[in-house]
Formats: structure tokens, C-alpha cells, sequence
């Protein structure tokens, strides 16, 4: 799938099917309820378009290899781990789902702005070190849609 594709996903198709969910559902895994996930997917957002920037974690010695599957069409296992997280979700920062919905759908429209100027601009990432406004794409794309998994909005 190309970067325009995967960022159209981001904007439209995973938006929709977010759309889709009550809140009542219960995940496939994992401990966030629907809400907690979408702001979830925000705060991934945040680091992108460079509202909450961090700082790289990863050992340089463990780089590359994160990197190779971060850029691979490899989908994020269930229950991968995420250090950034507390052991239990953070309560909901926004009203409802629709909130969060909306909020979701501002901080992608922030990430495409922050990059307007200079794709080829670089944005740290915690785990997977420096990277370009295609490679945050691609990332968002892996991410989400394993959150859609989670809930099962998609196979």
C-alpha cells in the first residue's frame, strides 16, 4: 500500500470503523476499554506532529532490528508490550468517544501540517529512533490497525 493510501486510511478508513464502536465492546486483548485506545492512538499522534516529543529509549544496538520490523508489512502482535504505558489504562482524558473521535481525527490533521512543509523533516520516536513523515505513515498504519484488531473492526 503506498504512503497516500495508508495516510488516507488514517484520515477515513480507520475513522469510519472508530465511528462504528459503542464503547461496550470488549477487546480480543489488552486491558483499554474503546476510549482509552482511541486516545490512545492521539497521544502516538502527539509524538508526530511534535506536540509531546520524546526522547529515543531503544538501545542503539537494538535499533536496526526495531527499525527492519517497523518498516516491515509485519502486523504488531497482541499484548506487545509498550513501555510508555502504565501497567494499568489512564483514565479518559476527553467527555465520550465522540470526543476522542474528533480529537483523533484534529491531531492526524496536526501531524499533516507539521510535515507540510518538509516531508523528509525527521520526528523522533521513542522506540524506532528518527523518522520521516512516510515512515511515521507507515507506523500509524501498522498501529492502528492493530488497535481496529483489538476491537474487531477488521480481520
Amino acid at each position: 500500500m503506498e504512503q497516500v493510501e495508508k495516510l488516507k486510511y488514517l484520515k477515513h478508513d480507520a475513522i469510519y470503523l472508530l465511528k462504528k464502536l459503542s464503547g461496550d465492546e470488549v477487546p480480543d486483548w489488552g486491558l483499554m476499554n474503546v476510549q482509552q485506545m482511541i486516545e490512545h492512538l492521539s497521544d502516538s499522534v502527539r509524538i508526530a506532529n511534535g506536540k509531546d516529543p520524546h526522547s529515543l529509549i531503544t538501545p542503539a544496538e537494538n535499533l536496526e532490528k526495531l527499525q527492519a520490523f517497523m518498516l516491515s508489512d509485519k502486523e504488531f502482535r497482541p499484548n506487545t508490550p509498550n513501555s510508555l504505558l502504565p501497567k494499568a489504562p489512564a483514565p479518559v482524558k476527553l467527555a465520550n468517544i465522540a470526543a476522542a473521535i474528533k480529537e483523533l481525527e484534529q491531531e492526524i490533521s496536526d501531524f499533516e501540517l507539521f510535515f507540510s512543509d518538509d516531508h523528509s523533516k525527521i520526528q523522533m520516536n521513542p522506540f524506532f529512533g528518527p523518522l520521516t513523515f512516510e515512515q511515521w505513515t507507515h507506523l500509524f498504519h501498522k498501529h492502528f490497525r492493530h488497535h481496529l484488531r483489538q476491537f474487531k473492526l477488521i480481520a
